[in-house]
């Protein structure tokens, strides 16, 4: 499908220089040893989104930057051996108070994140990690927030009430008027027989008794009812949220990683990634992932940055 590039261009245009109001970000890019992220890191502190400290063996990312043409020499390097010596150093420096961000490079999720969780060396956190996408579909008037569809699996009642949480909270931190979460199932109706129906319902009323706040919950919907008026206008689904979600979370990893995928390569979404729940905004893109989708990572990730300290400061007054 064609995209609209003034439209494209606008949102983008509109995300990035929310982020360039702000303070750059510290980040750790982790093992930037391939042209695409080490370009992604050096374009986004062009951008003033970000001020990279690049991780990884010095002779491979000097290389990478003398054949991608990439000036790197303003750039702080810290040396690593190999691309698990990578993730555990850029993750010390966040431990360290030296970078506000984790941006992934070359390296595997798994790598990344294992450095992440890691019980003694990681940078948890008391709420589970999850991870959003942050998705621009050519025709639905919000950005719409997808989530988990990279790191939680088979995520429980458990783990869905955080996963919701750090999406509400990404919602905030990218100034939405309002948070609508829409919890998904492949039915808008409470079935014994289907799991994801009464999770949702349970997390609807978590929400109100106040165990989940800052957003407005309704589920189970189906993405039809979620998304679009006229359906939930057909089911006679009279909610706040119903037709009008602007976040989505899916009942599993495989549901989610599909839906994100079906919005970006049928309808002609962009989307910018991001890992929540750790002590900082961890920048997760694909190997696949274009510069563009680099630098709305990274303006997403210095948002999230910027509302962490304004609720640090906050929280000390």
């Amino acid at each position: 499908m064609e995209k609209d590039p003034i439209r494209s261009n606008e949102r983008y245009e509109r995300l990035l220089r929310a982020a360039q109001s702000l303070p750059p970000v510290a980040t750790a890019v982790a093992h930037p040893c391939d042209e695409i992220s080490l370009k992604g890191a050096v374009e986004a502190a062009r951008l003033g989104l970000i001020e990279p400290i690049l991780v990884g063996p010095p002779a491979r990312i000097r290389e990478v930057a003398r054949k991608a043409g990439l000036d790197i020499s303003a750039f702080p390097l810290k040396g690593s051996s190999h691309s698990h010596d990578s993730a555990e150093k850029a993750v010390e420096l966040v431990r360290e108070g030296k970078a506000e961000a984790l941006m992934k490079g070359s390296l595997h999720t798994d790598e990344l994140m294992g450095a992440v969780v890691a019980r003694d060396s990681g940078i948890r956190t008391a709420r589970r990690i999850s991870h959003c996408f942050v998705m621009d579909v050519p025709g639905y008037k919000d950005p719409l927030i997808v989530t988990d569809a990279a790191v939680n699996i088979a995520p429980d009642l458990a783990d869905k009430v955080d996963i919701v949480q750090n999406a509400i909270e990404l919602g905030h931190a990218l100034q939405f008027a309002e948070v609508r979460v829409a919890i998904l199932s492949a039915m808008e109706t409470v079935n014994p027989k289907v799991l994801s129906t009464i999770e949702a319902a349970a997390l609807c009323k978590m929400a109100d008794r106040g165990q989940i706040t800052g957003g407005i919950l309704d589920g189970p919907l189906a993405l039809d009812n979620a998304i679009n008026e006229e359906a939930a206008a057909i089911k006679q689904i009279v909610s706040p949220v119903a037709g009008r979600a602007n976040v989505l979370v899916v009942p599993d990893l495989e549901a989610g990683n599909m839906l994100a995928k079906s919005l970006s390569f049928l309808a002609g979404a962009d989307a910018a990634g991001i890992v929540l729940g750790a002590r900082v905004p961890i920048i997760l893109t694909s190997r696949a992932d274009t510069v563009v989708s680099r630098l709305a990572s990274c303006a997403v990730a210095s948002l999230v940055a910027d509302a962490r300290r304004q609720s640090a400061a906050a929280a000390i007054r």
